[in-house]
């Protein structure tokens, strides 16, 4: 089948075996707390997809990553949505070495060479709470940096080997700016409770994490131009890029897994068929022509703003290709099998990651009409 064949076989270059041992295993198995998925990502490698080959990595692009994203999410959702979080942590620490003489290469060559995971201790998730507003307090003696509080859901939660959450910190005209800081899983202070109350994505480890005035390693600390107000830099906004487009690969991977099995049915209507292909393909395209701007001109103040669009029409065409493949499918498939449902019911998540549709209209609203940088509240 030509169907997933492009994004099946970037995977199997990169990561080989990964795909066939994920196929191997049933959905259920895959998608349930504990399911082997990390463990079958670390083991082909997978935490240094983006670390550049120089430092041990697979050096994979934005266009590669969101393929391999898709198609990892055609297997196991719970494995994509979850392994975003750390390659979206990992991507920042790219954009971060590029512009620093600090020990960022070296936690990346570490990260390839010992395949440690990142989890995402951002302030996403909780109800009203900007993006850009963390999630944990920070105290300072001298310059020591200690946190506490707590991030949930955080995905990885069980099997990260680090965290990067974001942090306040006093500027040097005084008023707070964010700092991004990585916290070894094992420090003392940190610990895991149970959180997540649902089987849709329980594969994802996402519970609370606990940060109990856990100390920041002082070469573990990066310090941002970003203030209250919202406004983006660099950094932020390659990282926001990144997540918003693996995010969405990730769940059209999902959709696409429904779209296969509409495929596989020889009684399907070729219309409705036709439709739903059409539909997650040309969110593909949409995806891709975004990330070769990137892979070739880089991340600009028009970037953002445009994976957003992406990310948005993307839900609009996933919610379709949902309805026209569980009715293509039809009731013996939605009743022989829990396949069905679930996918159904996963691919729903994309909505709910951030930045929501609501709270970026007026921003996106106001970034399209007017001629200031695009802000997150």
């Amino acid at each position: 089948m030509r169907f997933l064949q492009q994004e099946r076989a970037v995977v199997e270059e990169l990561l080989p075996g990964l795909d066939q041992e994920l196929a191997s295993v049933s959905l259920a198995d895959l998608e349930a707390a504990g399911g082997p998925g990390l463990k079958l990502f670390r083991e082909v490698g997978g935490p240094g997809l983006l670390v550049s080959a120089e430092h041990g990595g697979r050096g994979a692009d934005l266009v590669t990553a969101l393929r391999v994203q898709r198609a990892i999410g055609s297997r196991s959702p719970s494995l994509a949505v979850a392994t975003t979080m750390h390659h979206f942590s990992v991507a920042s620490l790219v954009e971060t070495a590029t512009t620093s003489s600090g020990m960022e290469w070296l936690l990346l060559a570490a990260i390839a060479k010992d395949n440690l995971l990142l989890a995402s201790g951002f302030a996403e998730g909780r109800t009203g709470q900007g993006i850009l507003n963390p999630a944990l307090s920070a105290r300072t003696d001298g310059d020591k940096v200690f946190l506490s509080g707590s991030k949930k859901p955080c995905s990885l939660a069980h099997s990260m080997d680090l965290l990067t959450v974001s942090l306040p910190l006093p500027g040097p005209d005084g008023v707070n700016q964010l700092a991004f800081a990585l916290v070894p899983a094992d420090a003392p202070g940190v610990s895991v409770k149970p959180f997540w109350g649902s089987l849709v994505l329980a594969g994802t480890e996402s519970h609370e994490v606990v940060l109990d005035d856990v100390e920041v390693p002082a070469e573990l600390l990066v310090r941002t131009d970003v203030t209250a107000d919202g406004r983006l830099d660099q950094l932020q906004t390659v990282g926001f890029v990144w997540f918003e487009a693996l995010m969405t690969a990730s769940y059209l991977g999902a959709a696409s897994a429904l779209v296969e099995r509409v495929l596989g049915n020889p009684r399907g209507d070729a219309a409705v068929t036709t439709e739903a292909v059409t539909r997650v393909e040309s969110v593909a395209l949409a995806l891709e022509g975004l990330a070769a701007e990137v892979t070739t001109s880089g991340v600009t103040e028009g970037t953002l703003p445009r994976s957003l669009t992406c990310r948005y029409a993307a839900q609009d065409a996933i919610s379709r290709v949902l309805d026209l493949s569980v009715e293509a499918l039809g009731g013996m498939a939605f009743i022989g099998s829990g396949d069905v449902a679930y996918l159904n019911s996963a691919c729903r998540a994309l909505s709910f990651h951030p930045p929501s549709r609501a709270r970026m209209a007026i921003p996106l609203t106001e970034y399209f009409t007017g001629d200031s940088p695009l802000r997150i509240p």
